[in-house]
């Protein structure tokens, strides 16, 4: 379906609420606003397989703009807000986008104007009024409500943040097919987690980021309601819930992390009886995060494993997920397999590179790069986009972590994921990342950094205690010989931690002789 048809049928009926503000687009007033949209790019220039770039903070408009892309058959480059004039620049330009649609850039819109002479540009509110950025939502206003000629399916290409070098564009073959055409991502959520017309959907995350946009528009061609938070937080997601008689959410784990973490009296002011799922993904989820929301809300939980290629996935419920702990889950609409470096098949309960191909024939390319997309191929149409992981007897697939973020140390293979799910279990852990640095004689050492609970020192005392944590739940070679603490660390705003980020800022500290001392005692004495 689309939000055309249930515009036809239900035009007063909500398609976004707004979690904060309460600012609502019935899917009449979607479906209108988006055609005018979609004809003022038309009259712009953009016809099928143009490059829309678009950056705005979560709201309708945002959505508007994504349908009306969507109607054209472009392709719709979403821009993370929080980047620099140059992050933003290089996006644009890479991506060849031909237009350019902000919000709120007064800050720096001038700069962005100079650095991307070349590109049409469009503002919606007031940010970019004196910078030559054209106001979309007035040239919107006096174009037609009705659809443009030429309707055809446009597609996103998002950008894999990846874990070296600059983002990665994931680009799609455009076809062109009905704009009712259904996705994978609407089929998974009609068919796994039950969305309907009826149901009530909250997205608490950023828009521009894979998930949150492409469920937020699988919500729409379903007819269902979504409301979007502005940002997150804890227990304004419980009071939406109880407000809204939201049926579905989708989190990343920090996200049930932070709401775990509230007072259980806090948890227990709100009625959240009308949720039917809570689905999660994004980022890996430790068991015990995934337990004790099983515990709170019952077997409702559901998880699936996804990537920005958008080649495979799988999915897992809670039933399965508790006689087969840890696991993502079973392919969904692709085929799975597991090779050692060499391409070869691995036997059930072995690690090695996994391998999808998806069986609804669809394919990816990296935005001009060649060789990054040739060197993700694998035999018989199987690509990788970098993850490790292992498949059991039963077909269940369990991911072990990045193929970039394995540690050897004393030539042993250690899996930073394991070692964080394991520690983060701990009262007085708040987040962690581990990762390994350089060592003379163990080629990597682990280390950990982590963020404490609110009011916990950061002391030796910790350190110690933290240490024995670890001996008693993981082998010897698997307890991080080094410990640090971190005030706040860095996460993106879709959940995923900025492991490079981090490693780098300590392998830096290490450079200094006095750093370095301490480091190396500290390692000896673990």
């Amino acid at each position: 379906m689309h939000p055309f048809v249930h515009a036809q049928e239900w035009p007063d009926k909500p398609a976004v609420i707004m979690g904060t503000s309460g600012d609502t687009r019935t899917y009449g007033e979607l479906n209108a606003r988006s055609n005018q949209i979609a004809h003022v790019l038309r009259d712009n220039g953009l016809r099928p397989d143009s490059t829309l770039a678009v950056m705005m903070e979560n709201g309708p408009a945002l959505l508007e703009v994504a349908w009306a892309a969507q109607r054209s058959g472009l392709y719709a480059v979403f821009i993370p807000t929080k980047l620099t004039p140059r992050e933003v620049a290089y996006l644009v330009s890479d991506s060849n986008a031909d237009a350019l649609i902000v919000s709120n850039t007064d800050a720096y819109a001038l700069e962005l104007r100079d650095l991307l002479p070349q590109v049409r540009r469009f503002r919606v509110g007031e940010g970019g009024r004196d910078a030559g950025y054209d106001d979309l939502m007035a040239l919107a206003a006096a174009s037609p409500e009705t659809p443009i000629a030429d309707e055809t399916s446009g597609i996103d290409m998002l950008y894999s943040a990846g874990t070296t070098g600059r983002p990665k564009g994931v680009r799609f073959p455009r076809a062109d097919v009905p704009i009712t055409t259904s996705t994978s991502v609407s089929r998974r959520a009609a068919g796994l987690y039950g969305i309907d017309s009826d149901s009530v959907y909250l997205s608490p995350a950023p828009l521009y980021h894979a998930a949150p946009l492409r469920y937020v528009m699988a919500v729409h061609k379903l007819g269902a309601t979504a409301v979007v938070m502005e940002r997150f937080d804890a227990e304004a997601t419980l009071q939406l819930i109880e407000k809204h008689r939201v049926t579905h959410v989708q989190f990343v784990p920090t996200h049930m992390v932070r709401i775990l973490r509230l007072p259980s009296e806090v948890r227990a002011k709100y009625d959240l009886s009308s949720l039917r799922a809570v689905i999660h993904a994004a980022a890996p989820c430790p068991a015990w995060v995934k337990e004790a929301m099983i515990e709170w809300l019952g077997p409702i939980i559901y998880e699936f494993y996804g990537n920005t290629e958008g080649v495979g996935s799988t999915s897992i419920d809670s039933h399965d997920w508790l006689t087969h702990r840890g696991s993502v889950g079973k392919p969904f609409e692709c085929d799975i397999r597991i090779l050692n470096d060499d391409q070869q098949d691995v036997p059930p309960g072995t690690v090695g590179n996994i391998y999808l191909r998806s069986t609804k024939g669809l394919s990816f390319e990296y935005h001009g790069d060649p060789q990054k997309t040739a060197d993700a191929q694998g035999p018989d149409g199987f690509v990788t986009v970098g993850d490790v992981g292992m498949l059991d007897e039963d077909g269940f697939l369990y991911i072990k972590d990045r193929k970039s973020d394995v540690i050897i140390s004393g030539g042993v293979n250690i899996y930073p994921k394991e070692v964080e799910d394991y520690l983060s279990g701990h009262s007085k852990v708040a987040d962690i990342v581990v990762f390994g640095i350089p060592d003379d004689e163990m080629g990597e050492r682990l280390a950990a950094v982590i963020e404490p609970i609110a009011g916990m020192a950061a002391d030796d005392g910790l350190r110690s205690e933290l240490n024995d944590f670890a001996r008693k739940g993981l082998s010897g070679v698997k307890v991080p010989r080094l410990i640090f603490f971190s005030e706040k660390l860095p996460r993106t705003d879709n959940g995923k931690i900025k492991k490079r980020f981090v490693r780098d800022e300590y392998v830096r500290q290490l450079a200094s002789s006095a750093d370095g001392q301490s480091v190396r005692r500290q390692a000896a004495e673990n």
